[in-house]
């Protein structure tokens, strides 16, 4: 038997128990270890999310990690056993956007593990074996479950293209910016400067990688300054000031998931001052495979975020604490 956890419509949830699933050809089922919970998650159980990007009755749970405990038809057999990770978009791999490298960008159309198929609260994930990134033997499964968002900032790093001795500065400290702080450093920024209005978070920065912590109101000094501005946030502002922060000629990339009626960014500035202004959505094959070889050499250690782990039974305090506000909050996690 496996035990899942299924939101049957926003704020209603139950853990259900059912026969273990075969993994059909060309697929796998995972014993999953650990699954992060993130806003997005909150954002499927209280409805908030676009209803392009969720399908009710869904398991949800994106960010996981876990161990091959079988294989189906026309899988490699030296698979069972193996720790892993595995990419969450079905691309089909044959359109134009898949053909380029933008995985993520598939033009077939939106499907997500956790989002529009089952996910990985539960016991058991079922997920087609090429999507999988093998973990070393000895990898920390805890960790590797926020291998989903290094991998959103691995495609950010890629797209902000960093360069040793450039200034850089990360907008957000939370899960995102922390891990964004990781990557940058090991590109030897001549300085690297964490924005967060937290004073707690953007001083965990420090231990991260950065140089400097600084709030938002002290930032503002700085305007102007920044040859990479790298935003995580995604609050009302923090795309317009993410800009402010771009020296002239200098490079913005967004990975915040921004409400509607967050402040625009201006086209004048935009303009004059030539910038160059990319986003991110999810995270291509490329950029997972980043995030995953940075791990196994020890170049990004997400275990320190993790702040709290329960059992699927206890899913609902755990959702209630994402997004709380509590301040010892950080990584939550849900262990099966």
């Amino acid at each position: 038997m496996s035990r899942a956890i299924v939101v049957d419509e926003p704020g209603v949830f139950r853990l259900v128990r059912r026969e273990t699933q075969e993994p059909g050809r060309g697929e796998v089922r995972i014993r999953v270890a650990a699954a992060g919970i993130c806003m997005s998650d909150r954002e499927v159980y209280q409805g908030h999310r676009d209803a392009d990007y969720v399908r009710y009755p869904v398991v949800p749970g994106h960010e996981w990690s876990g161990t091959v405990e079988a294989v189906g038809e026309g899988v490699d057999p030296a698979l069972a056993g193996r720790k892993t990770v595995a990419e969450g978009f079905r691309a089909c791999g044959v359109c134009e956007r898949c053909r380029e490298g933008d995985t993520n960008l598939c033009t077939r159309g939106y499907d997500e593990t956790g989002f529009t198929l089952p996910g990985a609260f539960a016991d058991h994930l079922t997920v087609p074996a090429r999507l999988l990134h093998p973990l070393p033997d000895d990898a920390d499964l805890r960790a590797a479950a926020l291998l989903e968002p290094a991998a959103v900032i691995a495609a950010a790093v890629r797209a902000g293209a960093s360069r040793p001795g450039e200034r850089i500065a990360v907008v957000g400290a939370g899960t995102l910016g922390l891990l964004a702080v990781q990557l940058l450093a090991a590109h030897s920024p001549a300085v690297l400067t964490a924005i967060d209005p937290r004073e707690s978070r953007a001083q965990q920065a420090l231990s991260f990688g950065a140089d400097e912590a600084r709030a938002p109101e002290e930032a503002v000094a700085h305007a102007g300054r920044y040859d990479l501005v790298v935003e995580t946030a995604g609050a009302p502002t923090t795309a317009q000031d993410a800009c402010l922060l771009a020296r002239r000629g200098g490079r913005v990339v967004l990975t915040g998931m921004f409400a509607p009626g967050a402040a625009g960014i201006d086209p004048v500035r935009l303009s004059l001052s030539q910038l160059t202004v990319r986003s991110v959505f999810g995270a291509s094959s490329s950029a997972w495979a980043d995030a995953v070889r940075a791990f196994g050499i020890g170049l990004l250690d997400p275990a320190p975020l993790i702040t709290h782990e329960y059992p699927l039974e206890r899913f609902g305090e755990a959702i209630a604490l994402v997004g709380s506000g509590d301040p010892k909050a950080g990584k939550v996690l849900l262990r099966p």
